[in-house]
């Protein structure tokens, strides 16, 4: 498993992470969670992705994540990159949700209880709050990792704009700020045209990738058509807008790329996003051990030639 570093600071991660977004919840298996955590450790994954909301259910994942770790994997804490998110839907009432003060360490101190730590290694403001100023979600993000219950901090779902009146703030606090979590995926380029990419190169920070499979478009599973109540997070919804015909064309064609490379669409989809080395690593859920060795096969062949690439972008912008 290649090892990847958000910019120059001294954070690194797998090249692929494993997220608790989904099928880790209150109906979730002890026994197959514990299975499919463990073996992504095995194969090298060392990252474990986490949020307050993650479950279904408030706190769900990471409660199992939380036992799974106490029982399994304490001994291998200070190996491990534990990383969880404070900002969508938590408990009622206007503290739980969004990016105030009070909702942020509310919520990591929550979490902490839930997963039985000490610390997380990556606190995430989950989303841009329109209502609260950026100075007091930074300032409270300062202070959490100067009271230890954070390592370094990260923001998700923030546009370029957005987290630029972020960053200024972190570097006057000199907070260590290393990452911003977004979805992106071969078929949904927003994040990257709208200048993000661009500004966490220049600010020696990450990208880290959710949603790179589209939630299944960027499989084999869709090759013989797309249905029209295919399911696909809010992020990526737009893709539909000129029809599903059109997106599966692009499949029809990126899947070919694929097997002069000798991969699956899956696993060229993944090691695409890692072609740009601002994206320290790429989120995918499990469910089960099939499904993770599958995303990790894309790691085997991490290369691309100028016509590869070339040919992918006349793709992806027809």
């Amino acid at each position: 498993m290649p090892i990847r570093r958000a910019g120059n600071t001294g954070f690194q991660l797998p090249a692929i992470s494993f997220g608790m977004w989904h099928s880790f919840g209150e109906d979730a298996n002890y026994a197959d969670t514990r299975d499919i955590i463990l073996k992504a450790f095995d194969a090298g994954i060392f990252s474990f992705d986490l949020a307050a909301n993650y479950g279904p259910g408030t706190g769900e994942a990471e409660r199992l994540f939380g036992q799974v770790f106490h029982r399994e994997m304490e001994a291998y804490r200070d190996e491990m990159v534990i990383s969880t998110k404070a900002g969508f839907h938590m408990w009622p009432g206007p503290y739980g949700q969004m990016s105030s003060r009070k909702a942020l360490i509310a919520s990591l101190d929550q979490s902490l209880e839930r997963m039985g730590l000490d610390y997380v290694d990556i606190y995430y403001s989950h989303r841009y709050d329109a209502e609260t100023s950026p100075e007091e979600t930074a300032v409270a993000l300062d202070d959490l990792v100067k009271q230890g219950k954070t390592l370094y901090v990260g923001i998700s779902n923030y546009t370029a704009p957005q987290a630029m009146a972020m960053v200024k703030i972190f570097k006057d606090l000199h907070t260590p700020f290393v990452m911003d979590q977004v979805s992106y995926n071969m078929l949904n380029q927003k994040t990257a045209q709208d200048g993000l990419f661009d500004r966490m190169r220049e600010n020696n920070a990450g990208i880290m990738a959710y949603g790179p499979l589209a939630e299944g478009l960027l499989t084999d599973k869709y090759l013989d058509g797309i249905p029209d109540d295919v399911n696909i997070h809010w992020s990526s919804q737009y893709i539909f807008k000129d029809g599903r015909d059109k997106i599966w064309h692009k499949l029809q064609a990126l899947n070919q790329i694929a097997h002069s490379r000798g991969q699956k669409l899956s696993h060229m989809a993944l090691a695409w996003l890692l072609h740009d080395p601002v994206v320290t690593s790429v989120i995918t859920g499990a469910s089960k051990a099939e499904h993770l060795y599958e995303n990790v096969k894309a790691v085997q062949n991490l290369t691309f030639d100028p016509e590869e690439l070339a040919a992918i972008d006349k793709i992806l912008k027809a």
